[in-house]
């Protein structure tokens, strides 16, 4: 091509009096059409009522629920009941939700899953007490079991990592999934303090009550101090791909290797802020060296398109030890890379 006055008359004929909606490109004119109006207008993202990635809001009773024909329900779990260390992350839901400007295209998955999925902020479960950690859990299951059961895929916000347990019980119970689990630590571990009911051992207890399918689980990015904790993992069949291998190996092995484990079956992802290194995410309640980089966690995730995605959470997000926002930033891109991924799930996209 060639720069010339000629040319340069073409583009201000094209380009010089159309809006921000007028895109002829067909590919972006298509992901245009859903999100600016024709007058170039689109949603401001300092605006209005804060919801999670900008989806619309949506009230749902606790009891006698009714999802409409949502494909996916983004719940928030404020609960950090269940922390070993720095306690916070029952902020964490308010955090993503206030992070003002997350998508809405992902532009490698090609995607706007806002628009392209019928998804709602379904806003966060009812506790019946802010103090006992095991009436917590009973809550927890019960909203998702609500979820699931209305064949709506569910998309959590915690909270701390115990969260996970009751939710796989709600989408276990009739078959048990798989699991790509991407962590700083494996979360298998026994009882500590008289319970069991704790976030280091949420994956442990789903084994154990038969709704996590440990040879169909990997765990990615796990480092630090704590690993004689997790022979639980090991002795169970699970997959657990370390921090410090990831270098060597690349992120498309790993990518490969998580797909062989997980196969085409049901699966669940479940993301902790602290699997990205502190110097990207220090908001979290168990930081650990060594960790992943944002670029290799959204290439991670990106990488896994077309499994079968039932269901996922982002957890561990405590902002009050974070004076920039970073760690609720990284941590709504990875709620939006999730729910990019479900626009592609086998068991979402035909809902």
């Amino acid at each position: 091509m060639v720069w010339d006055k000629t040319r340069l008359e073409q583009l201000r004929a094209e380009f010089a009096d159309a809006n921000g909606g007028e895109i002829f490109d067909e590919k972006f004119r298509k992901v245009a059409e859903k999100i600016i109006s024709k007058s170039g207008t689109r949603l401001a993202p300092y605006a209005g009522v804060p919801t999670f990635l900008s989806a619309p809001y949506m009230q749902v009773a606790a009891d006698d629920p009714d999802f409409g024909n949502l494909q996916v329900a983004i719940t928030g779990i404020p609960m950090d009941l269940g922390v070993t260390n720095r306690p916070g992350s029952r902020f964490g839901p308010r955090a993503l939700r206030a992070i003002e400007r997350i998508g809405p295209y992902n532009h490698v998955l090609a995607t706007a899953p806002v628009f392209d999925l019928r998804v709602a902020d379904i806003g966060d479960i009812s506790f019946q007490s802010r103090y006992r950690l095991e009436l917590s859990h009973d809550d927890i299951e019960k909203r998702i079991g609500q979820i699931v059961d209305a064949g709506v895929a569910p998309l959590s916000v915690g909270g701390d990592h115990s969260i996970s347990h009751p939710i796989l019980k709600a989408i276990g119970r009739r078959q048990p999934v798989g699991l790509i689990h991407i962590d700083a630590h494996c979360d298998t571990s026994g009882a500590f303090d008289q319970t069991k009911f704790h976030h280091g051992g949420p994956f442990r207890n789903a084994v154990l009550d038969g709704v996590l399918d440990p040879t169909r689980t990997i765990q990615i990015g796990i480092r630090g101090s704590a690993e004689y904790l997790w022979e639980f993992s090991y002795a169970s069949g699970m997959t657990v791909i370390h921090a410090e291998d990831i270098s060597g190996m690349g992120i498309a092995a790993v990518v490969a290797k998580a797909k062989s484990i997980v196969g085409d079956g049901p699966t669940y992802l479940s993301f902790d802020v602290d699997s990205l290194d502190p110097s990207f995410a220090p908001g979290t309640g168990t930081p650990e060296v060594g960790g992943l980089t944002t670029r290799e966690v959204l290439e991670l995730i990106r990488g896994l398109k077309g499994i079968n995605l039932v269901g996922g959470d982002v957890v561990e997000v405590a902002p009050q030890y974070d004076a920039t926002t970073n760690t609720a930033h990284a941590a709504a891109q990875v709620l939006f890379e999730v729910l990019s991924l479900m626009v592609f799930s086998p068991s979402i996209g035909r809902r």
